[in-house]
């Protein structure tokens, strides 16, 4: 099976996250996507507790979208993947990473290790001379470059800064019933 390994902050979930692990799932990438809330880390200052993240991905959860409430204590994409190899043997592993993500991806601790693996990137606007470039310089055999996705305008900060209009109506709730994001 081809499982798509898709980590990210989610601070919070909405539908463009969702939009992505659907379009990959409809267009045959992958046949299962691990939605992989991650731990606070250095480039993240703001985001809740692990714990209400994986609260609210929860109900995106269909046969084909898990979400991993296992994995989240690992501080490097490299481990995640380790630990992964280990947990899904017969399955071919893919990570899932946005545009934004690809351009630093030479600098992520043990790159060599991410690269064992087919990469799934997710244009988000990046000009294609930058991504190019990058995966020249790292290797096109190691890529799958999306370019055919919608591009949409949602981050989760428009969204913790008021906007509701991508919140799933049971995510809006929880926000709401928990008190997150200042609401």
């Amino acid at each position: 099976m081809n499982l798509g390994i898709y980590p990210g902050s989610f601070n919070p979930p909405h539908d463009g996250h969702i939009k992505i692990v659907k379009f990959l799932l409809n267009n045959n990438y992958v046949d299962k996507v691990l939605m992989l809330p991650t731990p606070n880390y250095w480039n993240k200052q703001d985001l809740i507790d692990l714990k209400h993240r994986i609260a609210m991905l929860k109900y995106y959860e269909t046969k084909d979208i898990i979400i991993d409430d296992i994995h989240n204590n690992y501080p490097f994409t490299y481990q995640v993947l380790q630990t992964l190899e280990k947990d899904y043997p017969r399955d071919y592993l893919y990570l899932i990473i946005g545009s934004d993500n690809l351009l630093t991806l030479d600098k992520w601790k043990n790159i060599d290790d991410i690269l064992k693996h087919q990469i799934i990137v997710m244009n988000r606007g990046t000009s294609s001379l930058e991504i190019e470039k990058m995966v020249y310089k790292l290797g096109k055999e190691h890529f799958i470059i999306i370019n055919d996705f919608p591009y949409m305008n949602i981050s989760s900060t428009m969204i913790r800064e008021g906007s509701n209009k991508y919140l799933n109506i049971k995510v809006l709730n929880y926000i709401k019933n928990n008190h997150l994001y200042g609401r």
